[in-house]
């Protein structure tokens, strides 16, 4: 007898990915059939072979709008009365509380999966902050379990209170290791970056949560020491571009015009990373970081800050700098550049390390989780 698994998810991005590799990795369990009900801004063509059915619900973003969020909660309760699942799985803060409204009374077991807490976006002020904290202390009780992506983001959640320690449960996120046995890795040559050069590289948004302007300011400083040095950005402003138009005025103020590429919005981004002597991760705030296992799959030497998870991330394969400190991280990179022996040391680590992130690992948890439910 199969069992069905209700997905509630309002974003785009990293979400709908996460969601996309788990549910790749638990197609091998025949027992669970899935249904996705999902914001209009999620592309439902990545779950066609995925999902028993797609349900879209148009009234549901971001922004929080009293009439939308309305219209969405009494929708979705009468898509869950209808399809009576075993499971109500609802991912990221604005889809788990509206997926938790939307089930009060219904007789089902509800999965809350925040994908990195709202409270602790650091660019937010900090009256909304605690409105983000107040809002999931309130709504806790209504789940079952709340999966945390990170052992950062469980400790964060006892250290807000946010609820009991026993209603938490940390499966790390996850990459899909077979995905990458297809990329096609760009060549120097393709991007014209000559064979030479020392290539330090980052991938992620121009926003001020990756600090596109302290990698700059990095690069700057490691121009300095290693004339030779070239700076790739994989990545573009999601916004108005205004982050793009200030990351190139602050190239351009340095000089580094002639030693730099922004791609821009790509769909292949890791095929950059085989150009890459040094990846980075400068952000000031970061619920998991991705693109960290990414680096450790490919063999890429890391420098990243201490920002919230990354350390739990990185732990020894890797150099850690501390938050906005551009000098720090530019001499982690010559460090790199200089110091074979450290250089192959991170490495080595990185092939053990980059085991705790295996998608299947993090699909066979999801597994045992909901047979206990």
């Amino acid at each position: 007898m199969s069992r069905t698994i209700l997905h509630i998810v309002e974003a785009p991005g990293g979400v709908e990915r996460y969601l996309v590799t788990l549910l790749t990795k638990l197609q091998k369990y025949l027992e669970y059939e899935h249904i996705l009900v999902c914001s209009d801004s999620v592309d439902v063509k990545k779950f066609s072979n995925l999902v028993k059915e797609t349900i879209v619900i148009s009234s549901m973003h971001n922004a929080i709008c009293f009439i939308n969020d309305t219209k969405s909660i009494f929708k979705i309760r009468r898509i869950i009365r209808q399809k009576k699942p075993d499971i109500v799985y609802c991912h990221s803060s604005k889809a788990g509380a509206i997926g938790r409204l939307a089930d009060i009374g219904l007789k089902n077991t509800l999965v809350y999966n925040p994908h990195g807490w709202s409270f602790n976006m650091k660019e937010s002020k900090r009256l909304k902050l605690k409105l983000y904290e107040l809002i999931e202390k309130m709504l806790s009780p209504l789940a079952t379990k709340i999966i945390c992506i990170s052992e950062y983001e469980k400790e964060s959640a006892i250290q807000h209170k946010i609820c009991k320690c026993d209603k938490l449960i940390m499966i790390n996120n996850g990459i899909n290791f077979d995905e990458y046995n297809d990329i096609r890795f760009k060549s120097r040559k393709d991007l014209g970056i000559p064979e030479r050069a020392f290539v330090v590289g980052t991938i992620g948004r121009l926003t001020a949560q990756k600090a596109p302007d302290v990698f700059i300011r990095m690069a700057a400083e490691i121009k300095k020491e290693i004339p030779e040095a070239f700076f790739i950005m994989v990545g573009d402003d999601i916004g108005n571009g205004k982050f793009r138009k200030d990351t190139e005025n602050l190239i351009r103020s340095r000089n580094l015009k002639d030693s730099f590429i922004i791609t821009g919005w790509v769909d292949d981004p890791l095929s950059y990373l085989q150009c890459f002597d040094v990846a980075t991760l400068l952000s000031r705030w970061e619920g998991f970081g991705l693109v960290l296992p990414e680096y450790m799959l490919i063999g890429k030497p890391i420098v990243a800050t201490k920002a919230d998870a990354i350390p739990y991330v990185v732990g020894n394969a890797g150099l850690l700098v501390e938050i906005d400190d551009f000098q720090q991280a530019a001499s982690s990179v010559i460090r790199l550049k200089n110091n074979t022996e450290l250089k192959n040391n991170i490495v080595m680590r990185e092939k053990e390390r980059v085991l705790l992130f295996d998608a299947q690992r993090m699909a066979d948890q999801h597994y045992d989780l909901l047979n206990e439910l």
